[in-house]
């Protein structure tokens, strides 16, 4: 049996709902954020050294990272569903992004909430504007363009086909799903980005989607 260990407010949302589209039976460890740190609890370590979400244990083992859990839960049971024919332009697609959405989309946002949050942190009155300065200075200089840049791309490439891979949606929509959704929170797909602000109204109504927020719990991203 399929177990996903199941961390509040994170990726391992994707996984719930990879699973609701391939109609495979699994069960859920829930596991809650210190809510304090926002850190995952110690528990987590029990199951992968680096004590992060999203792990899947299925059968005696144990698959971190949520690119490759995506790509063993698809070919160990899929059935060749979510996934392009080998071989094809489709299935290059498939793969980039695939990949893209951690490997490019995501650091950027990352580093972004960590300058926010650096700014909203307490601190000594005469060190607050320095760090404020270095963040802004940061952002406007390299994030803002770097994730603008990246959201046009992903824009640019939905103007072309109804999901990111072509027209049929696969696994690789659920992996871009996170940074799509980061988007749609911060303002990036709004009506300048018309395609990827349609993307993510459509991935919401997916019944699949909606029956994993139901099991794994509704999630606030990068908050």
């Amino acid at each position: 049996m399929i177990v996903v260990h199941h961390l509040n407010n994170s990726r391992s949302q994707r996984v719930l709902w990879l699973l609701e589209e391939l109609g495979v039976p699994y069960e859920i460890k829930h596991y809650q954020r210190d809510k304090k740190t926002m850190l995952a609890p110690p528990e987590l370590r029990a199951v992968h050294p680096l004590g992060k979400s999203p792990v899947v244990t299925d059968n005696g083992k144990t698959i971190a990272e949520s690119g490759a859990i995506v790509e063993y839960l698809v070919d160990t049971y899929g059935q060749g569903k979510l996934k392009p024919p080998a071989g094809t332009n489709d299935a290059l697609r498939y793969t980039y992004w695939l990949h893209f959405a951690e490997g490019s989309a995501m650091p950027p946002f990352l580093i972004k909430l960590i300058f926010d949050t650096m700014e909203k942190r307490k601190m000594p009155f005469f060190i607050k504007p320095v760090v404020k300065g270095i963040a802004g200075q940061v952002r406007k200089g390299f994030l803002d363009r770097q994730i603008s840049s990246i959201l046009d791309f992903m824009e640019s490439e939905l103007a072309k086909h109804e999901w990111f891979t072509g027209n049929e949606f696969t696994a690789a929509d659920i992996q871009m799903s996170f940074p799509c959704e980061i988007a749609a929170m911060r303002g990036g797909s709004n009506q300048s980005r018309p395609k990827l602000a349609a993307f993510v109204e459509r991935i919401h109504a997916r019944p699949a989607y909606k029956r994993a927020l139901e099991k794994g719990g509704p999630y606030e991203l990068m908050k």
